[in-house]
């Protein structure tokens, strides 16, 4: 199975995006907000918060705004940031000689525009740590700190041409509700409440950069922020190699054991890597089967009988009431919101 197709699946909390939108709110009218939120294909009946987000919703909202707001960041820093600045920073990278003088071009560009935050690179032993440190007293914003860090890790995935591997990523805010949600985003585990947010590679994992052509940059640009927050993500975690394995599986059937034996490890470890991501096989299974039924619903080519089947549910009824657990609204009404 394609990795296009799992992206197409993955879905976060609306909470993961709640900061963006809050920004967002400060730089739109009310009717852009509706306008946007519309377009992108998030309007649920019961607002924003009831439902599960689409990696595909969070594209498009990104391209609309950052477009029809014009600022490139979307109000996620103190400091707009103008057309065109993403691609005068793909220029400087992709002239790079290695990925640590792309990481220092990238810092030194931000450098240039930010006024609340800098960036400063270190270099210990063999890592390479990009640190983004507050100038005076500032508030983080979860999903800008996420965003920046996430864009300097899929630039230089994009001049190699594959993941690069992540030693460790930080964050300077406290563990969020939703922290399971940065697994999809990163290939490595996250850590809240440090002194400053900050992404860490090992240098002997990197590799030489490619020359990258105006056409590639073009394309770059094109989908952002698409290939650089999916850098190939689905090996980030066991949790998530797992939920690979059940989509190329007759899932609904599989268990743990088989899981396990895929994965070439024994039923008891495996259940201790998934303690040790906080999450469950059961969890795991639950997650691909409420992305999957999301997906079919937008889809509108199956009827809600058929949905409840294929992922698994016994009867509609199960279905309507698990859906509603997961996302706040029904079956039906979500449907509606995203036909």
């Amino acid at each position: 199975m394609k990795t296009t197709d799992l992206t197409s699946l993955a879905t976060v909390s609306s909470e993961f995006i709640e900061d963006w939108l809050n920004a967002l709110r400060t730089h739109s009218s009310g009717e852009q907000m509706s306008s946007f939120l519309s377009r992108s294909g998030m309007t649920a009946p019961n607002g924003i918060s009831a439902q599960r987000i689409t990696l595909d919703q969070i594209f498009r909202l990104y391209q609309i705004a950052a477009v029809e707001t014009g600022d490139e960041m979307m109000g996620l820093w103190n400091r707009p940031i103008r057309a065109r600045a993403l691609q005068h920073l793909l220029t400087a990278v992709r002239e790079a000689s290695s990925l640590t003088s792309a990481l220092y071009r990238f810092s030194t560009f931000w450098n240039l525009l930010l006024d609340d935050y800098q960036f400063e690179l270190h270099t210990r032993d063999d890592l390479v740590v990009l640190e983004l440190r507050p100038i005076g007293d500032q508030v983080p914003q979860r999903f800008g700190h996420m965003l920046i860090l996430k864009l300097a890790h899929g630039l230089m995935s994009w001049l190699v041409g594959h993941e690069v591997p992540v030693k460790a990523v930080q964050f300077a805010f406290g563990c969020p509700e939703f922290a399971e949600d940065y697994a999809t985003i990163f290939p490595a585990s996250v850590d809240f409440g440090a002194s400053y947010s900050s992404i860490t590679f090992e240098r002997t994992m990197f590799g030489p950069p490619h020359s990258r052509s105006k056409p590639e940059v073009i394309k770059f640009l094109r989908r952002a922020p698409r290939d650089w927050i999916f850098t190939s993500c689905w090996e980030h975690t066991q949790s998530l190699q797992i939920r690979e394995f059940l989509y190329q599986s007759n899932w609904v059937d599989c268990q743990l054991v088989d899981a396990a034996r895929a994965l070439r490890v024994t039923p008891r470890t495996l259940m201790r890597r998934l303690d040790a991501d906080g999450t469950s096989f059961q969890a795991i299974k639950d997650g691909l089967r409420r992305d999957i039924a999301i997906r079919d619903l937008q889809s509108g080519q199956k009827s809600t009988e058929e949905i409840s089947q294929d992922v698994g549910f016994s009867t509609a009824a199960n279905f309507h009431r698990a859906f509603k657990r997961w996302t706040g609204a029904t079956p039906s009404s979500y449907r509606r919101s995203n036909i």
